[in-house]
């Protein structure tokens, strides 16, 4: 990456703004040199953004910006700095928005809320979004964001999850290897990764049932069974000699036992067969989050035993980059009301994010006197030095014209107030009774 290419994908993003792209461009930059900021208000304040503070909402409100000539943009620009041939992670994940008070804020669902003390209920009211993110060699907040997509009350994060590497995957030109958590070991997620030629490591819950290809036969007429025998990870007496077995360290140093049944498929797919991993450390400390036993399940490809721990390691940079997005970039703390507004605010912070990412390979950081300069740069230091980058390159955007001040409000007029909308509830689906 040098200047004049980091200088002609600002044009280009500058380019996907169809409306309002001055005032967009302008809360880009000023999201982009501010991490004092907590607030879009305070965002209005930076000298980047070169207009009054209530621009931000009204570019925000309205203004448009194309998605999938962004996406391709942004894909064209992460992937020039990888070889071709390489294997690539990406990890598919979403995450939750609260928006508990926001009464006028449509569309809104129940949502899970982590880390909740003990004696609270770990729910609340809110969006969800889900990410496509392109994951580093090391784990690390230097993620690129591929894809981001708010997930609706009429949707599931499986099914805008394939909807999103549908996407993102025939654009990358290299082999993908899909990394998720367990809420995406289903059939139809699995079906839609072989479709697309993808490899996965995906976690698995200790409770699901998978079965054996072949059934035994019977010596009964008639059809035979469509599944074998039950497979359960968490009982044992269900658990056939296994397939495959290796024994090694991690990329810790600690010793890993790792094996493999083959042959597996779910109840709700038969066609796509797979393969149930376990993997045991001996050396954890046996919690919900260093546990000793771990299940994942991948598609029947070529990933020897030995990579799996170590590819799985690459997911949790998926997290990091989450952490990165709500505590730094604002992601979560703008007040909002209407799920476009916060889809454009969504859209902006991905592409600050990936503009850091492009940055640091322009070698520029800056230190507090406490860090350490031989460890590895973090997003938060190229972030500190980017003003003075920016002040080089300029920006694409028009200076903002004054056009005199507003008549205001006719005398008499009283505005409504906004209306309110329910939490919409998901329920599970009722049974169809046949009648005979």
């Amino acid at each position: 990456m040098n200047f004049n290419t980091f200088k002609e994908i600002r044009q280009q993003i500058y380019d996907t703004f169809e409306r309002g792209a001055d005032a967009l461009f302008n809360l880009c930059d000023a999201l982009l040199t501010e991490p004092h900021a907590r607030s879009l208000p305070e965002l209005s304040l930076s000298p980047f953004f070169e207009r009054e503070w209530s621009s931000v909402y009204q570019a925000l409100d309205h203004g448009m910006i194309d998605p999938p000539r962004l996406r391709r943009i942004w894909i064209d620009a992460l992937m020039s700095q990888r070889e071709a041939e390489r294997p690539i992670w990406i990890s598919v994940d979403s995450t939750s928005i609260a928006r508990p008070e926001a009464e006028t804020s449509p569309d809104r669902g129940i949502i899970y809320v982590p880390n909740m003390p003990r004696a609270s209920t770990p729910i609340s009211v809110g969006w969800h979004v889900s990410t496509v993110m392109l994951l580093p060699d090391e784990p690390s907040s230097w993620v690129g964001i591929l894809d981001q997509e708010r997930i609706s009350t009429q949707q599931t994060a499986i099914e805008v999850g394939i909807a999103q590497l549908c996407r993102v995957v025939p654009l990358l030109h290299a082999p993908v290897i899909v990394l998720a958590d367990r809420w995406y070991a289903t059939a139809s997620f699995l079906r839609a990764c072989r479709q697309l030629g993808c490899q996965v490591v995906i976690r698995l819950k200790s409770n699901r049932k998978l079965y054996q290809r072949v059934s035994p036969p019977t010596g009964k007429k008639g059809r035979p069974a469509m599944h074998g025998a039950l497979f359960q990870p968490k009982r044992v007496q269900t658990h056939p000699p296994a397939h495959e077995q290796w024994s090694g360290l991690s990329p810790s140093g600690k010793p890993v036992q790792v094996r493999a049944w083959n042959h597996l498929h779910f109840r709700q797919d038969r066609d796509v067969e797979i393969s149930v991993i376990e993997v045991q450390r001996s050396a954890a400390t046996g919690s919900k989050r260093d546990p000793r036993q771990s299940w994942f399940v991948i598609l029947e490809s070529s990933i020897p035993l030995s990579q799996i721990v170590s590819l799985y390691h690459h997911r949790f940079s998926h997290e990091h980059g989450y952490r990165y997005l709500k505590q730094d970039l604002l992601w979560t703390r703008v007040h909002v009301r209407t799920p476009e507004q916060f889809e454009r605010w969504t859209l902006l912070v991905s592409t600050v994010m990936n503009v850091l990412l492009l940055a640091r390979s322009l070698g520029q950081a800056c230190y507090h006197r406490w860090e350490r300069r031989r460890q590895v740069v973090t997003p938060r230091q190229v972030r500190r030095i980017m003003a003075g980058i920016l002040c080089q390159f300029g920006t694409p955007a028009r200076a903002c014209q004054r056009r005199g001040k507003s008549p205001g409000r006719p005398l008499g007029f009283h505005p409504e107030p906004a209306p309110r909308y329910p939490v919409i509830v998901k329920r599970p689906k009722a049974a169809v009774k046949v009648v005979t």
